[in-house]
């Protein structure tokens, strides 16, 4: 089990940056966020070809998991998913890192959708986060693993898998999470090179060693090795955190979402198909989610969702003042963002001004 001191690199763009997390990071938000990309605006197209792949995807039962001890649940017409992107270098995964044999939640965000789901809000929290992870249940040995106080967010998928990440977030923000979404890297890459690439405009140019990425300020169209570039970015934008390389993913993200409109998902079979392959075979969704029956249900009712109306945030956090390489939640900002969600209303701006996550200052160098 790792503390507050566990393997993952630095989250600040000063000092050195531990090697094993150099190559590894950040591509899965992408991933997450294509799949809900494609699945937002096929819309019953995608009915068609998630009917014939329904042995594709993989499910996890996260409401037996928790059982009856959650938020509530509140029944208003808004729902809130948790999309987690694991780092797990098993198979395929593995050119991007060694196999340890176990996995942690590279980043996650809290997507709450709106009553009517024609908005939405999007709040990452920082893999580096200190928080007091409750009490779990190993997903791999069965037994109890005790809560523990300033340990890292992304600690509580490495030792209770999906059902534990859910019961954090829950534990942090009072919210009943209605669906889980998880996708892994390799994925991400065939979903992108399978949308034909995502234009994406820079507004200097990133020349970064560790993420092997060299783009001139401009209009580019990045293929899925290049988009693992891009999203591992750190060292050459903004201040070179990894809160900065968050507000990268942020931008890029929406450029996703609006490419995957313009490639025939809603009327090319063959295009449909081929997304829908690829897209089932990324993710692992929880149990309600986990039937083509579903999945469509749950599309046909977001695609009338844009990326223009959708509003990203960091969790609002602050440098930990006992280690400079981590962060902790400023809690009274981060209790009106979830006031917020929970009372299905906008994110107030005055959540975030104080915020670290807010000043990466990478925001601006893709559009």
């Amino acid at each position: 089990m790792t503390g507050q001191n566990g393997s993952n690199g630095r989250i600040r763009g000063t000092g050195r940056r531990r090697k094993e997390s150099s190559r590894r990071r950040r591509a899965t938000v992408v991933a997450a966020w294509t799949v809900a990309g494609v699945v937002v605006v096929g819309g019953t197209g995608l009915g068609y070809a998630y009917f014939k792949l329904n042995g594709n995807l993989k499910a996890v039962d996260i409401n037996a998991a928790l059982g009856k001890n959650r938020p509530a649940d509140v029944d208003n017409g808004s729902q809130d998913i948790l999309v987690l992107g694991s780092d797990s270098r098993s198979g395929a995964n593995s050119e991007y890192g060694r196999d340890e044999g176990t996995a942690r939640s590279d980043t996650a965000m809290v997507v709450h959708l709106n009553q009517g789901h024609r908005t939405a809000s999007v709040v990452s929290i920082p893999r580096d986060t200190l928080v007091t992870r409750p009490d779990c249940t190993s997903d791999t040995s069965g037994e109890t693993v005790p809560g523990q106080q300033r340990a890292m967010f992304n600690t509580a998928y490495e030792v209770g898998g999906p059902a534990c990440a859910v019961k954090t977030v829950e534990s942090m923000s009072g919210i009943r999470m209605d669906h889980y979404l998880e996708v892994d890297f390799t994925g991400f890459k065939k979903l992108i090179d399978q949308l034909g690439g995502v234009e994406i405009t820079t507004t200097q140019a990133i020349n970064d060693s560790k993420s092997h990425l060299n783009l001139t300020p401009g209009t580019h169209t990045l293929d899925g090795e290049q988009s693992l570039g891009l999203v591992r970015t750190r060292k050459s934008v903004g201040d070179g955190s990894d809160l900065g390389r968050i507000q990268l993913q942020q931008a890029f993200i929406k450029a996703l979402m609006e490419q995957a409109k313009t490639v025939g998902v809603f009327s090319d079979p063959k295009t449909i198909f081929g997304l829908a392959d690829t897209a089932t075979k990324a993710i692992t969704t929880d149990s309600d989610l986990g039937s083509v029956k579903e999945l469509t249900g749950f599309a046909n009712g977001l695609k009338g969702l844009g990326s223009k109306n959708v509003h990203m945030v960091t969790l609002p956090v602050q440098y930990d003042p006992a280690d400079p390489n981590r962060v902790v939640p400023l809690e009274k900002s981060a209790q009106q963002v979830w006031a917020a969600l929970k009372q299905d209303k906008p994110i107030p701006a005055s959540a975030i001004e104080k915020s670290a996550g807010d000043k990466g200052g990478a925001g601006q160098v893709v559009r």
